[in-house]
């Protein structure tokens, strides 16, 4: 991929995905039987990372970027314990578990980090007066006591 046709193209996160994606399905040919439904899964969320950064990139709103780089940071997180589960169950061994593991830990750290800056969230505790939450914490401890058991409706109502 050395031609840019679209902006994530350009986003090193989207290409090291992509190069995920391309190791999944090379790790994954082998598995079959009772590994198939971890493999099909493992492949949805392989294919859902640089998907979903691709989609989030295209977004104007800032907040829909963070977003969508969030749902590409889940399905990373997802691979890795899929990854796991295939490990313990005799699908894979755990040197390639690592090569592959090893470009998750920079994909998760990369969007993490893309979407912490795009969700715009950056204010600390200390900026707000503490007292004034404290000032009414018990004015509705008590609650009210109902005179009535509540009524549901029933079917043919």
């Amino acid at each position: 991929m050395t031609e840019h046709f679209f902006d994530h193209d350009r986003l090193d996160v989207y290409r090291l995905s992509i190069e995920y994606v391309a190791a999944a399905f090379a790790s994954s040919r082998s598995l079959e039987g009772l590994h198939r439904h971890a493999r099909d899964q493992w492949l949805r969320a392989a294919q859902s990372i640089p998907l979903n950064i691709a989609e989030g990139n295209g977004k104007r709103s800032l907040k829909d970027r963070a977003r969508f780089l969030d749902i590409a940071r889940g399905s990373a997180l997802e691979c890795a314990a899929i990854q796991d589960v295939l490990v313990v169950s005799g699908g894979m061994i755990r040197e390639t578990d690592h090569e592959l593991k090893s470009k998750l830990v920079r994909i998760v750290a990369m969007l993490t980090r893309m979407a912490m800056k795009f969700d715009g969230v950056s204010e600390s505790l200390s900026e707000y007066n503490r007292s004034a939450d404290y000032e009414h914490e018990h004015e509705h401890d008590e609650q009210p006591e109902l005179n009535h058991a509540p009524t549901w409706p029933v079917d043919g109502d």
